[in-house]
C-alpha cells in the first residue's frame, strides 16, 4: 500500500472577491509540480461563490466535469441547451468531449454557494458532449458509503467515460468500515468533507485528503457527524 497525505492547509488558494477557491491540484495561477493530479483525477476545486457571482460562459473539451454543491444552489447554462439549477444534494456531470460552452452562477444574490468541481481525464477523446444531473440525497444511506458515480450507465448514480467510481458517506455515529476497490489497479482519493476520519491510521481533519493506491482495500474509521467523498480512479491512463 502506498499513501500520500494532502493537508487542507497546503492547498492552493485564490481569492477573486466573488470567488474563494482552494485547489488540491495545480490549477489556473496555482502551480505545484508535486500536485499535478492523482492518477486520472486532474482537478478538485473547493469553491465558495458569493451571492450574484459566477463563471461567465467559457469552453471545455475532452474532460469529465463533475459538480457537487455542498450548500446553496448554482444556476447552469450550456451550449447543449441545458438550463438548470444544481442544489446541495445534487451531482452534475458533463462529458465535454468535442467541446462545450457553459456558465455557472450563484442562484442567489445574497447567500453563498459552496461546491466541489472535479475533473477526471476521460478514457475516450472527442465523444459527443453530454449532460446529466441527479439527486444523490435520495441515494443516501446513513452510516454507510453509497455510490454516486461509475463508468456504467446502468449503475447507481451518474456515469462518466472513465474506469472510475465515486462514493459518499454520511455518518451520524462512530463507524468503522472497509472499502474494497472496484478495480485493484486503481487508486482512491479520500476527501474529508466534514468531521473527523482515520484512514489506515492516518487522521484526516476538515478538508484533508489522502491518496491510497497499490492495495485492494483499506479501513475507514468515521466519527459521528462526519461526511466523506471517495474518488476511485485509474492510476495509469
Amino acid at each position: 500500500m502506498k499513501t500520500e497525505l494532502h493537508p487542507a492547509s497546503q492547498r492552493g488558494f485564490a481569492n477573486h472577491g466573488w470567488l474563494n477557491a482552494k485547489h488540491y491540484f495545480s490549477f489556473a495561477s496555482y502551480y505545484n509540480p508535486r500536485r499535478m493530479h492523482f492518477g486520472a483525477l486532474r482537478v478538485i476545486n473547493d469553491d465558495t461563490v458569493a451571492g450574484g457571482g459566477g463563471f461567465a460562459t467559457h469552453p471545455h473539451d475532452n474532460m469529465e466535469i463533475i459538480t457537487i454543491p455542498t450548500s446553496g444552489a448554482l444556476a447552469h447554462k450550456d451550449s447543449m441547451g441545458n438550463g438548470t439549477t444544481i442544489e446541495s444534494g445534487d451531482i452534475q456531470v458533463m462529458s465535454a468531449g468535442t467541446g462545450i460552452q457553459h456558465s455557472e452562477f450563484n442562484a442567489s444574490q445574497t447567500q453563498e454557494v459552496k461546491l466541489f468541481q472535479i475533473w477526471v481525464i476521460p478514457n475516450q477523446r472527442n465523444v459527443t458532449p453530454r449532460y446529466d444531473q441527479i439527486k444523490i440525497s435520495s441515494l443516501k444511506k446513513e452510516n454507510e458509503i453509497y455510490q454516486i458515480l461509475s463508468p456504467n450507465k446502468e449503475d447507481q448514480g451518474v456515469w462518466i467515460h472513465q474506469n472510475a467510481w465515486f462514493f459518499m458517506g454520511d455518518f451520524s455515529s462512530d463507524t468503522t468500515l472497509s472499502y474494497t476497490l472496484q478495480d485493484p489497479k486503481n487508486g482512491v482519493f479520500v476527501l474529508n468533507i466534514e468531521g473527523e476520519f482515520e484512514v489506515e491510521n492516518q487522521k484526516l481533519s476538515f478538508r484533508d485528503a489522502l491518496g491510497i493506491w497499490e492495495t485492494p482495500s483499506f479501513e475507514i474509521k468515521a466519527q459521528k457527524n462526519s461526511k466523506i467523498l471517495l474518488m476511485e480512479v485509474p492510476m495509469e491512463f
